[in-house]
């Protein structure tokens, strides 16, 4: 999508801390980062990063025909230019303008925290359709605009394809849009220029501890949301003990959720079994009765969250209780495998230690026979997190068998070792090693008997392996149904 063009000095004029403007005022229809996609009536912003520097790629962006260059420093090319002190702040902000402030025409809700962004802004998105509100989302799992798929690279975009997508939901006349923040986008600014209605809080949990100092620097990553003036209300799972920290600093008026007497949205009678959750929400003196089709105390808080992000959008009740009723399957989350056998598989992206202890009592708790759990850890990735990951899942299963996940550069053998250990430092470990994930399911799976619960955990929605720069294809779902295929047990 093109913008509805700008001038180049309404861009600058929509920036703070501009030290210079040169060049003709030319109109500004698009806005990039990459030089490949640079064309006329293009501004190509150049970004200083760790492996390359955009200002080495203004000839290029000139010689495609850039109609603007918006840099840390000049250069010597006769094109219009804007010097700031900060390219990726200002690249930001740029886009916003660039875009025609698509934010101020859409009610956005930012979702942030280690686990349950994607189920909390999915459950989001169903109630909001209950409700009869034309919908946007953006997250893991792509984007979608009243329900249709568009493929999407992060979770949370880059700020100019961010701020495009927003424009083209506001095009779309979409009202209300449920958007996944990372803490890696918070950090890399891309959901800067960003007006929400509203900003939620999940939790917080070990991750991403190599891109981040440690967890003070990032619940402060996630916290930065809820400083005065980023949304209009918040609402924070204060059941989590960095959910109270972040209502301690919160400057945003808004919703505490949790199940202790001090939460504005107050969880009571929680009853479940083995295919769904009851539960109570208590608000203003009200009682609503909610029936989630999902196992596990985890969505619990995130069906809680939604529908206290629900009453702060102006949902009637009666959508909140219907909308959860009828959140469509999530793709990779707590995802039952459907096959004639006496067992239940389910895939689920959990790839952190908190992640996988919650999953795995939520099937101990389902369960009348056995858990097996399948896990594995990420290469490149935070890998003080590992050993814990180990600990987690023995704790918690029956039979644990450690894989491979993406080992990106590393080498597998060395990253399950790491999982190996956290979990043999567990008396009375149940875990070993099958090294190929393929067959690490196909173990897991010949092992299964009456009533066991099977859960083939850390890859969830992804649908390949990348080993050394090569993403080779390998979804659990679709080597869970090859693999009982394979035992007898022919699946849909």
């Amino acid at each position: 999508m093109a913008g509805h063009g700008v001038t180049l000095g309404a861009v600058a004029a929509s920036l703070e801390g501009v030290r210079s403007i040169s060049g003709p005022d030319v109109t500004i229809t698009s806005i990039t980062h990459d030089s490949r996609k640079v064309g006329p009536g293009v501004l190509f912003v150049a970004i200083a990063g760790q492996r390359s520097d955009g200002h080495d790629f203004a000839s290029a962006a000139v010689a495609a025909g850039a109609s603007g260059l918006l840099l840390e420093r000049p250069v010597e090319y006769d094109v219009g230019q804007i010097i700031v002190p900060d390219t990726r702040v200002a690249m930001a902000w740029a886009a916003r303008t660039v875009y025609g402030e698509p934010d101020l025409s859409l009610e956005i809700v930012g979702v942030t925290g280690t686990n349950g962004k994607t189920t909390v802004s999915h459950m989001c998105e169903s109630i909001w359709h209950v409700a009869g509100r034309r919908t946007g989302l953006i997250g893991t799992l792509g984007a979608r605009i009243g329900g249709e798929p568009i493929p999407i690279e992060r979770t949370t975009p880059e700020a100019t394809e961010l701020q495009e997508l927003l424009g083209t939901m506001r095009d779309q006349r979409v009202e209300v849009v449920a958007m996944e923040v990372s803490s890696h986008a918070i950090a890399l600014h891309r959901a800067e220029a960003i007006a929400f209605a509203v900003v939620a809080f999940t939790n917080l949990s070990q991750d991403h501890l190599d891109f981040h100092r440690d967890m003070d620097a990032y619940l402060e990553a996630k916290a930065s949301l809820f400083t005065s003036g980023r949304a209009r209300a918040s609402v924070i799972n204060i059941d989590d003990p960095y959910g109270r920290r972040v209502r301690d600093i919160n400057e945003i008026p808004g919703l505490t959720v949790g199940s202790g007497q001090d939460s504005d949205v107050r969880i009571t009678d929680v009853r479940d079994s083995a295919a769904e959750t009851n539960f109570v929400l208590h608000h203003s003196g009200k009682a609503l009765s909610i029936r989630i089709p999902l196992i596990g105390s985890f969505n619990v808080s995130n069906a809680a969250l939604a529908g206290a992000i629900a009453i702060s959008t102006g949902v009637d009740p009666a959508a909140i209780a219907d909308g959860l009723a009828n959140v469509p399957v999530i793709s990779g989350r707590m995802e039952v495998i459907d096959h004639p056998g006496p067992f239940t598989v389910i895939v689920d992206y959990a790839h952190t230690p908190d992640a996988i202890s919650e999953v795995l009592q939520a099937a101990k708790a389902a369960a009348t026979g056995r858990v097996i759990a399948v896990i594995g850890a990420a290469g490149d990735r935070d890998r003080a997190k590992r050993s814990l990951m180990g600990a987690a899942a023995v704790r918690f299963a029956d039979i644990t068998v450690i894989t491979s996940d993406n080992p990106r550069s590393e080498d597998p053998a060395t990253i399950a070792g790491e999982v190996q250990r956290g979990a043999d430092a567990v008396p009375g470990s149940n875990a070993r090693t099958v090294l190929d994930r393929r067959e690490a399911i196909v173990d897991a799976l010949s092992m299964a008997r009456h009533h066991d619960i099977v859960l083939i955990l850390g890859k969830g929605h992804e649908q390949g392996i990348e080993a050394h720069g090569v993403l080779a294809p390998f979804d659990d779902r679709v080597e869970a149904k090859a693999a009982l295929n394979a035992l007898g047990w022919e699946t849909p």
